[in-house]
């Protein structure tokens, strides 16, 4: 092969990477907070999975990877967009990220996963409607793979704390809440509304601080960066594997938090997970 053919296909190669990684246009929620009204949603319970986006015939992650599922995984999908949580499990989130993320799939892990439906992002109906679609979708499929994360239309405030309470005693993540009148449309809006005992946001790894005492030699903190500028540490919620290797800098972590303070900053802010989309070998 010549150098200008080798040159081609290496700009060949770059393109396709870079429309690959365009992520699709997915809704967004924002935070529910105590004195909101419940009129007219849907509650239903916040999987800890992997966010994945059925275009019809390929499942795509919420930064615009291809997600490598086995053949037979898909088999008997509805050629419509569809949108879900890649789960295994309460508390099992890292296996699943890593499941997901193989470039070879392993059948052992894909056996034990579900796509988890909850929500149809090409439907022009309203949610109400969309969640009817839904059922019908998921009870014409020969798929056992694909199952719709249950929705019930959402009462009055303590009845929503006590529904979160239950989800968290079991080893959950939180709520989350759906207007039924809404549309489906990319972006953040009151449509969609997450409902935790803290809230949570992504910031990009901008630097490491050393440890000290019993952390000497590992991670004590890490600086951060949001995206809107802000900049502060993470010096909690790490284990001692993830201070002996902590995440790199550039990588983005999701962190918990409590409100702001005077200054605008997280307030208790403590590292939860590192956001990985990057395929594994």
């Amino acid at each position: 092969m010549t150098v200008f053919l080798k040159s081609v296909c290496v700009f060949l190669f770059s393109i396709a990477l870079v429309a690959e990684a365009q992520p699709p246009a997915l809704q967004l929620a924002k935070v529910y907070l105590p004195g909101m009204p419940l009129d007219g949603y849907w509650v239903s319970e916040k999987l800890d999975g992997v966010r994945a986006y059925w275009d019809g015939a390929q499942l795509w992650s919420k930064g615009g990877n291809r997600i490598a599922a086995p053949e037979w995984f898909t088999r008997g999908y509805p050629d419509q967009a569809m949108e879900g949580e890649l789960w295994m499990g309460r508390g099992r989130f890292a296996e699943v990220s890593a499941a997901v993320r193989r470039l070879r799939p392993q059948a052992q892990e894909w056996r034990q996963i579900r796509l988890m439906l909850f929500d149809l992002p090409e439907s022009r109906q309203p949610f109400a409607v969309r969640v009817q679609e839904m059922r019908a979708l998921v009870a014409a499929s020969s798929s056992y793979t694909l199952e719709m994360i249950t929705q019930t239309p959402a009462t009055d405030h303590d009845r929503l704390m006590q529904q979160l309470d239950k989800v968290m005693a079991r080893g959950g993540e939180g709520l989350m809440l759906h207007h039924g009148d809404s549309v489906y449309h990319a972006g953040r809006s009151d449509a969609v509304l997450k409902v935790k005992h803290y809230q949570d946001a992504e910031a990009r790894v901008t630097g490491h601080v050393g440890g000290q005492g019993k952390f000497a030699g590992m991670l004590g903190a890490l600086q951060v960066e949001t995206d809107d500028g802000r900049r502060f540490r993470l010096g909690t919620g790490f284990s001692d594997a993830e201070r002996r290797d902590p995440p790199p800098i550039g990588s983005t972590v999701t962190f918990k938090y409590y409100g702001l303070t005077a200054t605008g900053l997280p307030r208790f802010a403590s590292f939860l997970r590192v956001r990985r989309d990057e395929p594994l070998n």
